[in-house]
């Protein structure tokens, strides 16, 4: 089968199509077939070195497809059934194996494409605001990079909740993207000063919460734009890890900072079915739809590292087996 493996840590270049054998699956596994693959800003973590691990490795952690083969023990599953999973090394790949207790059915009404679009940044959107910090109908939030993957996701999940939403992004054209998702403020933060402009919009009070995937560009406007006893969830490092910091810092609003991971938050099976089944109900609701910005051929995931990496994308990004 066609793998993508990262030969060692670097850039996008460093990803090489290979040829391997399908896994056969061991005891609590299931083989699934791949008909989508997700891409996510973790997998340039693991590609650059950031989240350092053996080389070479089969990049990846989400994807969705049909189960093909079961290993001894397995209950939750049969063969034939639409699954789709993340957390499990190994996405870039035509297909792969897989614990059964770290994947989740796909309802009908869910396409596979739109379950690999979706299940990490979904999953992620849903810790966030229910469980990282628990959005309330009238409170005023902070997303960086709306437009993006979990940005696009959060926007519109906190509308649902009842926030109001103020998003930052890059260009005019993900500003028309960030408003048709529900954004009540956009600032361009290439153009404008984005805590300034939080507190003009806020009379000075400043969010209940920023969400922040961005990093080391914006965790010093994260902090900024916090009102009293404000959360900083600084989730991702799209621009480079965030800067140390004193606690003594976070004193003078009373703040709270966190820096959560999707997995802390799914680590029972139990977690990550509620996860899954409130991220199909949203979906199955209306409120949060997912857009598939662009897909590349999985041979050609290196474009799609550029791509992602060179903030050119919007929406989810697929790699097609």
């Amino acid at each position: 089968m066609l793998a993508i493996q990262a030969v060692r840590t670097g850039g996008p270049e460093v990803l090489e199509a290979v040829d391997l054998p399908v896994p056969t699956p061991g005891p609590g596994q299931v083989l699934v077939r791949h008909q989508a693959v997700g891409l996510n800003f973790i997998d340039t973590y693991h590609r650059s070195g950031l989240y350092p691990m053996k080389m070479p490795v089969v990049l990846g952690l989400e994807a969705a497809g049909v189960v093909e083969a079961l290993g001894d023990g397995v209950t939750r599953f049969k063969a034939g059934d639409r699954i789709a999973y993340n957390g499990t090394l190994g996405a870039y790949a035509q297909a792969a194996v897989v614990p059964a207790d770290r994947a989740v059915k796909v309802p009908d009404e869910v396409s596979l494409e739109t379950a690999a679009a979706v299940l990490l940044k979904g999953m992620t959107a849903e810790f966030l605001v229910r469980r990282c910090h628990k959005v309330e109908p009238g409170q005023t939030i902070l997303v960086h990079a709306a437009a993006g993957g979990v940005g696009s996701i959060l926007v519109q999940w906190a509308k649902a909740l009842g926030a109001t939403v103020i998003a930052t992004v890059g260009s005019e054209a993900k500003a028309a993207l960030a408003r048709g998702h529900g954004a009540d403020h956009v600032i361009l933060y290439g153009e404008e000063d984005v805590a300034a402009k939080v507190a003009e919009i806020t009379g000075g009070q400043g969010v209940a919460v920023v969400y922040d995937g961005v990093g080391k560009d914006t965790f010093e406007t994260s902090l900024k734009s916090l009102g009293r006893r404000g959360v900083l969830a600084t989730f991702g490092n799209a621009s480079g890890p965030a800067p140390a910091i004193a606690p003594l810092e976070l004193g003078a609003k009373s703040l709270f900072l966190t820096r959560p991971r999707l997995f802390d938050y799914i680590a029972t099976t139990t977690e990550l079915d509620e996860s899954a089944a409130a991220l199909f109900a949203v979906l199955a609701s209306g409120a949060v739809k997912i857009e598939v910005g662009q897909t590349f051929p999985l041979a050609q995931a290196r474009a799609a590292h550029e791509a992602l990496e060179g903030r050119r994308t919007t929406g989810a990004t697929l790699l097609i087996p």
